[in-house]
């Protein structure tokens, strides 16, 4: 499997429709419920170093790498957020009201079985009204937190261009270390052009290595976690229509407390994994779109 394949799956993935029914992950029937139009605006686009940033598009701002995710997202195109830490922040024109149980807003992505890069989703709540996204994120809790709480919170990498315009190094805050290279299929410079330091740290939840090595197939295949997470090839929470879907309902505070949004405005997803193979590159999570459930009236 490579990522150049995936790629290519990906326009014929989001076409595939149709309505099915699902259990969340903590047994609450979920039935699919039925999408809304869905207006958002991204807001902020910075992604991880990886083979994806920069191709194609050039842009030297935060304004001008939102303006082209907001043009890829409209038209459901992939939209890479790199290795671990990248991460897109969109604004809803209408508040995600919280259905108390049920799935309240889905992420497309462009996973199959065998191909899933999780990605962390995060939530905010607008609750002085300013329309920024000021009054604390909080996670999505998925299977691996409540389930197995075998994740790293608090996890910081920073990433730093090195002497070699081919190598870019990062090092962690729990003292691991390596490098990104640039692969023979994508040669274009890894570090977003809208950094204009020559480092960046990002900081977020790092979930479990989900990669394993197929002797068989004689490829690496990233395993799905339970539930979630967006770009998981869950068979709990994928729909027909390819979107992971999310409950406010599974929001955590800074403390791993719940904390009952009655709404929210604002949703990041971020690039989860901290996996780099030489053959498939960095794990990184991918975006194509946001579809709502429950609005405010």
């Amino acid at each position: 499997m490579t990522k150049l394949f995936k790629f290519a799956l990906v326009a014929t993935l989001l076409m595939v429709g149709g309505c099915a029914q699902s259990d969340g992950g903590d047994g609450i029937d979920n039935k699919e419920p039925m999408p809304q139009q869905s207006q958002f605006e991204v807001v902020e686009f910075l992604p991880a170093p990886g083979q994806f940033v920069n191709e194609f598009y050039s842009a030297t701002t935060m304004e001008e790498a939102c303006a082209y995710a907001q043009e890829r997202l409209e038209n459901h195109y992939y939209v890479s957020l790199g290795g671990f830490g990248g991460y897109i922040v969109v604004k809803f024109k209408a508040p995600i009201v919280n259905s108390e149980g049920g799935y309240d807003f889905g992420i497309y992505s462009n996973t199959f079985d065998g191909s899933s890069e999780p990605g962390i989703v995060w939530v905010a709540y607008d609750a002085n009204g300013n329309g920024v996204a000021d009054d604390g994120w909080q996670e999505l809790y998925g299977s691996e937190s409540m389930l197995k709480n075998n994740v790293q919170r608090n996890y910081s990498i920073t990433y730093s261009r090195t002497d070699d315009e081919k190598k870019i190094a990062w090092h962690d805050n729990r003292g691991e270390s390596g490098i990104i290279e640039r692969n023979s299929a994508h040669l274009q410079d890894y570090f977003p052009a809208w950094v204009t330091t020559n480092e960046y740290t990002l900081s977020g939840t790092l979930l479990p290595d989900n990669s394993e090595w197929s002797e068989k197939n004689q490829e690496w295949v990233l395993h799905a976690f339970e539930w979630g997470y967006a770009d998981n090839f869950s068979a709990i929470d994928l729909a027909a229509d390819r979107a992971n879907r999310f409950r406010i309902i599974d929001a955590r505070d800074a403390t791993g407390e719940v904390n009952i949004l009655p709404q929210i405005d604002f949703v990041k997803v971020q690039s989860a994994t901290n996996v780099i193979h030489s053959a498939i590159g960095e794990v990184s999570t991918e975006v194509c779109g946001f579809v709502v459930y429950s609005t405010a009236k």
